[in-house]
C-alpha cells in the first residue's frame, strides 16, 4: 500500500505531514535520527502535534521523542507566518495577518497624519500593509 509522506522545510523550520498518527511517530523518528547524524536536535519547545481529518476531535496516543519528551497535541499551530487550525479539513486562519495588516495601517496613519497627498499614503500602503496581508496567502484556501 503506497503512502504519501511530506516533509516541508524552511531554513529551520520542519513541517511533516502524513495521513496517520503511527506514520507521524515513524517519520519523526526518521527525522531525528538524520537530524542526530548532523548534529542537530529537534527543539522540543518549539514543537507540536496537530490532526487534520475526519477523527480531528479524537484523543490520539501521545508521540515521544527519542528520549522520551512527548510531544503536545494542540489545536493550532503557525508555520512560517501561516497559521493552520485543527478541523476537517485543512484549514488557516487569517484574523493574525488582518490584525497585523491593520496595525501597520494605523501605524502610517498615526506618523503621516494629513500631512501626506493621497499617492504617498495609498504608495506607502501598498509597500508596508498589502505584504503582510498576502503573505502565505496561497497556502491557504479562500472559500469568502
Amino acid at each position: 500500500m503506497a503512502c504519501l509522506l511530506f516533509c516541508m522545510r524552511s531554513a529551520d523550520d520542519i513541517l511533516l505531514i502524513v495521513p496517520s498518527v503511527c506514520m507521524l511517530d515513524k517519520l519523526l523518528k526518521i527525522c531525528e535520527h538524520e537530524l542526530y547524524l548532523l548534529d542537530m536536535a529537534i527543539n522540543v519547545k518549539k514543537s507540536c502535534c496537530l490532526r487534520i481529518g475526519s477523527r480531528n476531535n479524537f484523543s490520539c496516543s501521545p508521540i515521544s521523542m527519542s528520549k522520551g519528551t512527548v510531544l503536545p497535541w494542540v489545536s493550532e499551530i503557525r508555520y512560517l507566518g501561516i497559521y493552520i487550525k485543527q478541523s476537517t479539513n485543512f484549514r488557516c486562519l487569517i484574523d493574525h495577518a488582518n490584525r497585523s495588516f491593520y496595525r501597520s495601517a494605523n501605524a502610517i496613519f498615526s506618523k503621516i497624519g494629513r500631512i501626506a497627498s493621497e499617492d504617498i499614503t495609498i504608495q506607502l500602503i501598498n509597500t508596508k500593509c498589502i505584504p503582510i496581508l498576502l503573505y502565505g496567502l496561497e497556502a491557504c484556501p479562500l472559500l469568502k
